[in-house]
């Protein structure tokens, strides 16, 4: 993934013009999509690092986008582009997944800070915890959706960025037990144990799951204040 790699998408040319005219002038490489599909098809096989989203385009919308991309390709951000007096369904989006949104009509300038704003903040990393953290939020979200494959992805990405906290292991064994795979959630709350062998959730998961005839009325503990 590439932080500088920018996909703009949106069925108005006047827009995808206006962004791409805006942003040429820095260190960033575009690509345009004039529709959901199109969008979808182009992510697929290409490194975007984050995606401008129009919410409003004929066929799939933007919303079903980032629907998709929550499950497929958590590690890509977006930010969504929304026509004025459709600010609920800019937040809508926020809370599936999105980083931020600009609301038509927005000058250069705003556009450009935004950009900028984002591309720094991943490039310098000063954010990795947040990261880690908000990967966590993400992955809860999930599973009270019940999106259990993104939710997996979602904590497989806290793994890669801070490989040396328990408690994302434990989080993915839980998952791997929700799933069905008992002895893949054994081996998570293993590896969260020999990081912090005192983290009682995952303590407590490996207990139970060891134990299950015994255990058959506890609950999976996420962490210390999520069970499922």
């Amino acid at each position: 993934m590439k932080a500088n790699k920018i996909l703009i998408v949106d069925d108005e040319k006047n827009i995808r013009m206006t962004v791409t005219q805006s942003l040429e002038d820095m260190d960033v490489e575009i690509d345009t999509a004039v529709n959901g599909e199109e969008a979808l098809s182009k992510l697929e096989d290409g490194d975007f690092g984050l995606v401008l989203l129009d919410l409003r385009m004929p066929g799939i919308d933007g919303m079903q986008v980032l629907d998709r991309l929550s499950k497929d390709r958590p590690d890509v951000k977006i930010i969504i582009v929304t026509a004025h007096g459709t600010i609920d369904s800019a937040v809508e989006a926020m809370k599936q997944g999105a980083v931020d949104f600009i609301q038509k009509p927005f000058t250069p300038k705003e556009i450009r800070e935004l950009v900028s704003k984002f591309i720094q903040r991943e490039s310098n990393g000063k954010d990795k915890k947040q990261d880690y953290d908000s990967c966590l939020k993400l992955a809860k979200q999930c599973v009270k959706d019940n999106h259990l494959e993104a939710a997996v992805e979602h904590v497989k990405k806290a793994i890669s960025l801070e490989p040396s906290r328990p408690d994302a292991f434990n989080f993915l064994g839980a998952l791997c037990e929700i799933q069905g795979d008992r002895l893949e959630g054994q081996k998570n709350y293993r590896a969260a144990l020999s990081l912090d062998s005192t983290y009682k959730p995952a303590q407590d998961n490996l207990s139970r799951s060891t134990h299950a005839n015994l255990n058959a009325d506890e609950k999976i503990k996420i962490d210390e204040k999520t069970s499922y």
